[in-house]
């Protein structure tokens, strides 16, 4: 059963939505990651890892969920959105959130060998508020689970 802190709206319910798409990606034998894009409680972009299926570096979850939020807005500025993210951005992810202006971004788990957190703070848009730990345990187990499949 769900939490009672997954009230609908929560940063929980959506960080769930985005731990969906994240199984999605663990199915597809793709690092499990899940984002979405939410604007007025409504989700205009999602995406999980595809970077094996389309043989590209750049398909993280949180670049196919941003380019899909613009297009949502008709506009690069997502300013008044939320990113929802399982496991920190990358440098990559981060510094492409930057440039989208997030109003905020939420993860579940930090990421101690590729977030950009190991690099600079300063990569994420000045103004935009960092909330982490939603769902930490869930969303650092499915990696774990990933790559203790791969191992074996």
């Amino acid at each position: 059963m769900k939490d009672i802190q997954e009230e609908i709206f929560s940063d929980a319910y959506f960080m769930r939505k985005a731990l969906d798409l994240a199984h999605q990606a663990f199915e597809d034998d793709e690092v499990p990651i899940g984002a979405i894009v939410v604007c007025d409680n409504k989700i205009i972009g999602k995406g999980y890892n595809q970077t094996e299926k389309l043989l590209d570096v750049t398909a993280h979850a949180e670049m196919l969920a941003i380019t899909s939020a613009a297009q949502y807005m008709n506009s690069k500025f997502l300013d008044d959105c939320t990113l929802f993210v399982t496991i920190e951005p990358c440098v990559m992810c981060a510094g492409a959130s930057k440039w989208a202006r997030f109003g905020r971004i939420v993860y579940g788990a930090e990421e101690p060998k590729f977030g950009y957190s190991t690099i600079s703070n300063k990569i994420v848009y000045q103004k935009t508020e960092i909330t982490g730990g939603i769902l930490e345990e869930e969303c650092s187990k499915l990696m774990k689970d990933f790559f203790a499949s791969k191992r074996n």
